[in-house]
Formats: C-alpha cells, structure tokens, sequence
C-alpha cells in the first residue's frame, strides 16, 4: 500500500452551537431569581440596553387582543434588523439621554436646581414617601451576640473567654455544639478538662439547652434548668429510642415506673425545646413568586396569565448607539458597539421568545390536566414530557428545561410545573391509569381518617385500593408511605395509643 499526501474539499452538514443558542437555552430554565439577576449583569455590562416599564405584550395577546397583536410583539425579523436600521427608525425610539446619563457637573445644572436642593436641605423635613422605615427597624440579635453578653457572667479568666469564644463560635443555628471537645482543645492547646469545664459553665447560659452534643443532653439541661432531672428521667432520656418508636411498654421496663408516672413524663418532656437555638435571628425564608397565573374564565376554562410583575423588560437603546457610533474613533470602537447592540438584540428576542414558550407550554399543562384543576389532586392525570412535547411542537428537553424551577399559582395553591408530571399507575379493570400522585393523596387520606381501634396495615390499604380499581402491589404502598414519612402501622398503633393515654391521663 502507498502512502501519499493530498488534500480533499468535502461538504458537511452538523449543528453547532453558537453563543446565542447557549444563552437562549440557559434562560429558558433560569428560575425567577436567576433570569433578573442575569439581566442585572448584563445591563451592567451593555450600555445599549435599558430597563422598559411598559406593560408587556404576551399576555394581552394570550387574552386575545388580536387587534394590537402586530403593533405590540417583537418579531424575529424585526429585532435582527435592528442594527441595520436607518437614522428615521432610530428617531422613533429616541429617549431623552440627559436625563437618563447626566454627563454635567452640579454646577452646570442652574442656580435653579441647585436652590431646590438646598432648600430640602435646610427645611428639614421629609414627606412619607421620603422616609425609609426599614432604617429604624433594629437588628434581630444573634444566638451568638446573646451568648457573648451572658459569658462574663460565668468566665471570668481571659484564657477562658478565649475557649468559650472559640466553643460559640462552634455551636450550630439550633445551638448544639459540632466540634468535639478534644478537637477543639488540641487547636487551642490545651487539655480536654479544661475545655470541659468552661463548656460546663457555658451550658447554664440562656436559652436552657444551649452547648449540647446530643438531644438527650441538650433535653437534660432543660430539665436541669427547672429542677426536674432525676435518675427516672435520665434513664427516659437514655431510650429516646424507644419512645421514637411508641415503644411503652418496653421504655416503662427500662425507666422502671409504672404507666400513668411514664405518660407524664413523656409529657414532661414534649414540653421542652429541642432546638432551643431558633429562638435567635430567625431565617429569613424567601417566597416563592409564581411565573404563571392560572384564573377560573367565564366560560368555564382556565385563563393561563403570564406573572408580568417577575419578568425582567429591557429595549435597546437605538437613539444612544446612532450618538456614540458617530463619534466612534476607530474601528475597534465601532466593532464593540456593534457586538453591544447584537448582543442587545439577541438578549430581547430570547427573553420575548421565553416568555412565549413558557405560557404555551403551561396552556397545554393546564389543558391536560383540566380535571385538576376542577376537581383537585383526586383527578390529576398521568402526564410525561413526551405528551405534552408533541402536543405543542417542542423538543423533550426544552419542556424539561421551561418546567424546571418555574412555579404556577392556583386556585388550589402554587405547584411547581413538575408536580403536574406524574408516572402511571394500572387500573384493576380496562379503566383509565391513575396519577402517581393521586394515589398517595388517597393513601394520605385513608390513614388520617384512621381511628384508634382500626389502624391500617399496607396490605389493607391495597385491598382498598383495588376495590377502587387502583391495581398496586404492597411494596408500593409501603415505598409511598415512607415517601411522604408517614410511619409503619405498628408505629401509629402505638402512637394512638400513646394520644389516647396522654387524653386520659390530663
């Protein structure tokens, strides 16, 4: 065989992904919080670009306003022309930019403008609308700062504020301590019994509880606290166990006292505070904003809204790129300025074509899952992406990515877009399959309608189950109920029991 070099011309046709395309389909499955905070950063970055805080368009043409339908959305071709449009198109979006950049100094603003600040000044006095409440709102105190003022009470040495601060330093959010005591005291240098003994003064410090390495501990300074630890509740609080399991009978043997003496001693301590670190700088818990509104219609459909008060509207600013391309110096200027205004146009069709996307694709989720909706979780229907991908003409992963991190407010509360995607599960007879998740809301219900004298067993639940046509094996049963951390049967019996005996003996 000859070797030989030669070169060769071939044709080929493959997909690539252009930055663009990227950034697109990064949107599409950005959350609410994510999307605003890309756009932050590219305003930032982009000077073309500026806020808009006019009404946005999908939803008024979702509504069927076909008579602005033309005048209000954002074509493709339009956006792409953008660049190349001509100074009289440019005109039509002019935008006052003195106001918006202000490149004059204070002074150059008139004796006028200046006179008015002064007198704001001088007066004194704030309207309403000037005055910031959230300046005078005091700071919520820490479990840590509360601590630091309570030390000197109890440490006095300085070698010992030292390890006590290093020992708060160590406690969680709850107020338990996370670092062993002898790691701690071969960082400080010191000895175990010294480390212990400033913990054991550290642990009659308020909140009762605080310093502990366990629940037990933590329950056995609390009751301390109150003069209530004896050897009968240490050895309670050494078969948490067996009380987690509702196993009375078991515990009565190893605390040794009778019943009535044990259920009050349970009661004793379901009074006491497992976390007793929470009490302090409580966490701040963010909402979730819903990006699709779904309302009742008057014709007995579901009106499917866009959330317009979470997503981010930006234009581009044609009339201050026609100014600064004029004055652009060479040629390195105008091929920025030319990246900063595609770069502009592309940001606004992609989120103008997220926002579409988004709303199609929870119409068809509504549409399929009408009987949700209208009657609640009992007729929530199976549903996979592949159903309602074909049903609008999408991709798989696009509707994975547009239902990922996006929230839907009914009037049956606010549900990820996932929670509408459940597997399915065989019906006894020739019937329709069920939801996944309509048959753990059943079994939810068949257990807390479950009464003292009959508690249900898994098998019985599927017996229940099958008699409403719902063919499902035991093992399901069972991995639902743990799913949803309900405990086994022989648990809620003794827990039951444990209510019932609590009821008597109050």
């Amino acid at each position: 065989m000859v070797l030989s070099t030669r070169l060769e011309v071939r044709q080929s046709q493959q997909l690539v992904m252009t930055p663009q395309l990227q950034q697109a389909i990064r949107l599409l499955q950005y959350s609410n919080l994510e999307l605003n905070a890309f756009v932050e950063a590219e305003l930032e970055r982009n000077p073309l670009l500026e806020r808009s805080d006019e009404a946005d368009p999908i939803n008024e043409r979702a509504e069927g306003d076909t008579a602005d339908q033309g005048a209000s959305a954002i074509q493709a071709e339009d956006l792409t022309a953008l660049g190349e449009g001509s100074s009289e198109a440019a005109e039509s979006l002019d935008t006052d930019l003195e106001s918006i950049y202000p490149d004059a100094s204070p002074t150059d603003l008139g004796l006028d403008h200046l006179g008015s600040w002064a007198s704001v000044r001088q007066s004194n006095r704030l309207s309403d609308e000037d005055v910031d409440l959230e300046a005078f709102v005091a700071a919520e105190t820490t479990l840590k700062d509360h601590l630091l003022r309570q030390m000197p009470l109890v440490v006095s040495s300085p070698v010992d504020r030292l390890i006590g601060q290093f020992l708060i330093d160590s406690l969680d959010e709850a107020g338990y301590l996370t670092e062993d005591v002898g790691s701690i005291a071969e960082k400080l240098g010191t000895s175990e019994s010294h480390v212990e003994a400033v913990l054991t003064q550290l642990q009659k410090l308020d909140p009762p509880g605080v310093f502990a390495r366990s629940l037990a501990e933590c329950l056995a300074l609390q009751l301390k606290d109150q003069g209530r630890y004896d050897p009968y509740m240490a050895a309670l609080l050494d078969h948490l166990d067996l009380l987690a399991a509702h196993n009375l009978q078991a515990l009565r043997r190893s605390v040794g006292v009778d019943m009535d003496e044990l259920l009050e001693m349970i009661a004793e301590i379901k009074r006491l505070n497992p976390k007793p670190g929470l009490m302090f700088g409580s966490v701040q818990v963010q909402p979730v904003v819903p990006d699709i509104l779904v309302f009742p219609g008057r014709d007995g459909s579901w009106r499917v809204e866009l959330n317009t008060e979470t997503l981010p509207r930006v234009l581009v600013n044609r009339s201050y790129y026609t100014i600064v391309s004029r004055s652009a110096q060479n040629s390195g200027e105008k091929a920025y300025l030319l990246d900063c205004l595609q770069s502009a146009n592309w940001l606004v069709k992609s989120l103008d074509q997220r926002a579409r996307t988004i709303l199609r694709v929870a119409e068809e989720i509504v549409r399929q899952q009408d009987g949700f909706f209208t009657y609640g979780v009992q007729h929530l229907k199976p549903l996979n992406l592949r159903a309602v991908a074909e049903a609008v003409s999408m991709h798989e992963s696009t509707i994975s990515r547009v239902t990922s991190n996006k929230y839907m407010a009914t009037p049956r509360g606010i549900f990820e877009l996932k929670y509408f995607f459940t597997s399915a599960i065989p019906a006894a007879g020739s019937g329709d399959a069920h939801s996944s998740e309509a048959v753990r809301h059943r079994i939810r219900q068949m257990i807390e309608a479950e009464t003292y004298d009959m508690i249900l067993s898994d098998d019985m639940i599927v017996d229940r189950l099958k008699a409403e046509g719902i063919d499902i094996a035991r093992r399901t049963v069972a991995k639902y109920r743990e799913a949803m951390r309900i405990p086994s049967s022989v648990q809620r019996r003794r827990q039951k029991r444990l209510e019932a005996s609590s009821r008597n003996v109050a």
